[in-house]
């Protein structure tokens, strides 16, 4: 062991973090009692008043610790991060994806690693040494810890921002996950595109697979397949034609499932295909969802469209001086002298349902200059990495809290 691994080991803030990451909050079927005691413990080790709420059912616990502010009438900062995590395959980890192992190096392995442990306790982190200097915020300031954002955080933050509890809260501006940055700037999500997943059944005639039957199934199949396929491609040419597109600008189309045939000489009545599909904030909704249908109406008709998910449009948080928050939260990174790079994020988070009520969020994770292993194997976090995050928080919370 290195003597800088040595000071880590032996640092509280890591310590908490990697007692964290201990805790298997796998999906699926999360059982959270262990977290949200460990996150009591926090609490009062930092002496926050705590909530613990059910908005989406007794297994679904939403954690809220409180940084009570001198006017607590504005309104406030809502620092989120969830809970919950991706599965893990164990054989392909060269350490246990839950046992928080260091190496020589400083870095700390375990699944939450990067998505999104380190927020949640970073957070802590930073408020501890802000408390130990005397301070306190203007406005509120809520850490909240949330369930399920691995599975679309239906029964988490969707619930949870539609109930009475977070109302009363008054949330003005909300801090969220961003995404590990590789290279020396940060990424900063200022919003999301839509996720749509669309299912098509193909309906046509049947019959022997030696005769040319007209309208099959599988010919509409290929007609509209085809379409989507030359859509994709269209897409692919104009991020590779355009240094300044980054993923969350194009709209992605991917199949993903397909079903269908009985017999290799049966001509079957039907085919089921589905996308995936992420929509551009800059893609008007509506008309693309009429080119689909008119591509099903030109393959022959009688093809049936579910939506199995369909998000609205939400626009994206603005910055620029009308968003006060942002005015401020630009000003601290700048005087951290912080490369930040303001992007759509290609996936989704719990940002889309803040900003489906109109509330001003951005999504950032502290993390650069570190290979991004979010939801693969062997995740990991530089014990430095993890620190300089802190110490941004440190800056980045009573901007926001004081403006």
């Amino acid at each position: 062991m290195t003597m800088a691994t040595s000071l880590w080991e032996n640092n509280e803030e890591i310590q908490i973090f990697r007692e964290y990451l201990r805790i298997p909050t796998v999906q699926p079927n999360v059982d959270y009692t262990s977290c949200v005691e460990f996150l009591k413990r926090q609490a009062a080790s930092l002496e926050l008043p705590v909530d613990v709420v059910y908005p989406g059912g007794q297994t679904k616990p939403v954690v809220v610790l409180k940084l009570l502010g001198r006017q607590p009438e504005l309104t406030s900062i809502l620092l989120n991060s969830h809970m919950d995590v991706v599965p893990v395959f164990p054989e392909k980890w060269t350490h246990e994806p839950f046992s928080a192992d260091m190496d020589a190096e400083g870095r700390i392995y375990g699944r939450g690693s990067q998505d999104m442990k380190c927020v949640g306790t970073q957070y802590l982190g930073a408020i501890r040494a802000l408390k130990n200097g005397g301070y306190q915020p203007k406005r509120n300031v809520y850490i909240t810890f949330v369930p399920d954002e691995e599975i679309g955080g239906v029964l988490g933050m969707k619930e949870f921002a539609k109930s009475d509890y977070f109302n009363a809260m008054n949330v003005g501006f909300s801090l969220d996950e961003g995404g590990t940055s590789p290279v020396e700037r940060y990424n900063l999500f200022y919003a999301e595109r839509l996720r749509w997943a669309i299912k098509f059944k193909f309906n046509g005639k049947s019959g022997h697979g030696l005769l040319l039957l007209a309208n099959t199934a599988g010919e509409k199949l290929s007609y509209v397949v085809n379409k989507l396929t030359e859509f994709r491609d269209g897409e692919v040419k104009r991020l590779e034609e355009n240094p300044r597109l980054n993923k969350g600008d194009v709209t992605t189309v991917n199949l993903t499932q397909v079903k269908g045939g009985v017999q290799s000489n049966v001509v079957p009545p039907s085919f089921e295909v589905v996308f995936d599909v992420r929509v551009s904030i800059t893609v008007d909704v509506n008309a693309f969802e009429q080119q689909i249908r008119t591509w099903c109406e030109e393959a022959g008709g009688d093809i049936e469209i579910e939506f199995l998910h369909k998000e609205p449009f939400v626009g994206p948080t603005k910055l620029d001086e009308s968003n006060l928050y942002w005015v401020a939260l630009k000003k601290a990174f700048d005087e951290l002298k912080l490369k930040i790079h303001p992007s759509v994020c290609p996936g989704a988070t719990d940002s889309r349902f803040l900003r489906e009520k109109g509330i001003a969020a951005i999504g950032f994770s502290p993390i650069n200059n570190t290979t991004l292993r979010i939801h693969d194997h062997d995740e990991f976090l530089g014990a430095d990495k993890y620190l300089e995050g802190i110490e941004i928080y440190k800056k980045a919370i009573p901007a926001l809290a004081d403006v």
